[in-house]
């Protein structure tokens, strides 16, 4: 599957240093930039490859992901901010036509 997020974007976002990472580790972080995309798309939304606003999207998802790990008990609502920025991608258009 092509992404519009790498590991080193990823692992940047999240603040982690990739050299000090195990092998595990990034696959974790992979298997979160997979999983955000099919998220993102399954959601209706538009993943373009220059789109930053798509970009931030994949990271604030894993962030939240990351730091969400629990299936029960105290696992947060996605952020209002990446609620906002998902319902923006649903409905982006092709600036060059001006048409939704």
């Amino acid at each position: 599957m092509d992404t519009i997020v790498s590991l080193e974007e990823a692992v940047q976002y999240l603040r982690y240093e990739l050299d000090d990472m195990e092998d595990e580790q990034k696959q974790e972080i992979e298997s979160f930039i997979v999983a955000a995309h099919i998220y993102l798309k399954n959601s209706g939304c538009t993943l373009k490859t220059d789109d930053e606003m798509a970009k931030l999207a994949v990271k604030m998802l894993i962030v939240h992901w990351d730091e969400n790990r629990e299936p029960i008990g105290e696992t947060k609502k996605l952020a209002y901010g990446l609620q906002s920025i998902i319902i923006q991608l649903q409905y982006c258009y092709d600036e060059s036509s001006d048409t939704p």
